[in-house]
């Protein structure tokens, strides 16, 4: 989620992005800037993206409309992670915050959405359908309720191998199942190589490894995403044998040393498994430009294999995008940028930036990412949404500390998802109920 989530310059790795028929959105963003770019205005920006590819393609998307829209200037401001959506909600109360603000899809969407622009008001519906997912920006996911992000790219969370490494251990192609996992990682280790690499890395949400890009498969590995939102409802209890069975599975990955010791303490788990120390590794697409500039064709993806049988469904979501503030005292020039964000130059830029863009019909010639397209749409695998941006924001933030605990040793399997569960049940029952809210 966060997203949620590519490549190089026309003349590189990437080459050439391929954008479907306009739908007249650029032409519209001008004609809206030009009626309202006098007298010349600054909109502030909030970011909450750190080092990772989405920052430098926001500075790009950034220069390129303040070029077509001379009258506009955009003052963009990074925020912390860990943080971000408290300092969020509090500027929204003093009316304080920024014109445009990254927004994560799914329930923060709806949680936050009081102080957000319904932005079917402003852009036809038919042109906000031409991004891919749309309904997770939506209220109840219904585009026709109103929606309220533009999202920014096309994510996945997903697994990255070293195909050197591989090679050095006698492996033809990455796990699929529990069991190819733990056969892979013994022989790996065997070997002397570290199956697998855990840490913090690009993404600014806190110090420790993210949990959500495992659980999201471990549940992958349990449940039809229809069944997700039996999660949310409490139908399915966090504390349910089946799960505890998973999250067992996957916190023994450690204690049978198939990653890294210090999985709580390490703090560039990306440039580590940049320089070899590992042979797979789980984060998100947004980090592919990176890997791909230090390991060149070394680099392999595949679906995280968090199931007893093959693994069937791929986290592809768009996890965030842009919203607009109704307390802004400039609607027109920030709605403007977010027309932008859908022409087909600022795909382009994404694509140039490391993104995989989200308009419909827009694709890349980086092999990579567009393996990761090809896994839902020529494998049949079933899309899933990123699970911690349809559970409940309260217990995804305790998720982020007793999950991580739970694998790093420090807590057992069953105290974490009692605390998951506890969360839970402390939330209003309205927040619990048969439909998202």
């Amino acid at each position: 989620m966060k997203s949620k989530l590519f490549l190089y310059t026309l003349a590189g790795a990437l080459g050439t992005l391929i954008v479907g028929c306009g739908t007249g959105v650029t032409g519209n963003a001008a004609a809206a800037a030009n009626r309202t770019s006098s007298p010349p205005v600054t909109l502030t920006l909030w970011q909450n993206y750190g080092t990772e590819a989405e920052a430098t393609a926001t500075n790009a998307l950034v220069k390129a409309f303040e070029k077509s829209h001379p009258s506009i200037k955009i003052h963009v401001v990074s925020q912390p992670a860990n943080n971000y959506f408290p300092l969020l909600q509090a500027s929204a109360i003093s009316r304080t915050g920024p014109d445009i603000t990254v927004m994560w899809t799914g329930l923060y969407a709806l949680k936050y959405k009081n102080f957000l622009l319904n932005l079917n008001h402003y852009i036809p519906l038919s042109s906000l359908k031409q991004m891919n997912g749309i309904k997770w920006a939506s209220d109840q996911f219904n585009p026709s309720k109103g929606v309220y992000v533009m999202p920014l790219e096309n994510q996945f969370y997903i697994g990255f191998y070293n195909k050197a490494l591989f090679k050095k251990a006698g492996i033809k192609s990455p796990p699929a199942t529990w069991a190819q996992l733990y056969t892979d990682a013994r022989v790996l280790k065997a070997h002397g190589i570290n199956p697998l690499l855990y840490g913090s890395g690009s993404q600014n949400l806190g110090s420790e490894f993210y949990p959500y890009y495992d659980l999201s498969y471990l549940m992958i590995g349990l449940y039809p995403v229809s069944k997700w939102k039996e999660l949310y409802s409490g139908q399915i209890p966090w504390t349910s044998p089946a799960i505890a069975q998973q999250l067992t599975k996957w916190v023994q990955l450690k204690q049978k040393g198939f990653t890294n010791a210090n999985v709580l303490t390490d703090y560039n788990s990306l440039g580590q498994f940049e320089k070899g120390k590992a042979a797979m590794l789980i984060k998100g697409n947004w980090d592919l430009k990176s890997l791909e500039q230090a390991m060149g064709s070394k680099l392999g993806v595949f679906v995280p294999p968090y199931s007893n049988s093959k693994i069937h469904g791929v986290v592809e979501f768009p996890g965030d995008g842009y919203s607009v503030t109704k307390y802004s005292q400039h609607k027109p020039q920030a709605i403007a940028f977010l027309k932008f964000l859908m022409s087909p130059q600022a795909q382009q830029i994404e694509a140039n930036n490391g993104l995989i863009p989200d308009r419909v019909g827009a694709t890349t010639r980086d092999p990579l990412s567009n393996q990761m397209l090809a896994f839902a749409s020529k494998k049949g695998f079933v899309q899933y949404p990123m699970i911690d941006n349809v559970t409940q924001p309260e217990v995804v933030n305790a998720g982020s500390k007793v999950l991580d605990a739970a694998f790093g040793g420090t807590m057992t399997v069953k105290a974490a998802l009692q605390n998951l569960q506890s969360t839970l049940q402390q939330l209003p029952s309205n927040e619990r109920s048969a439909n998202y809210k």
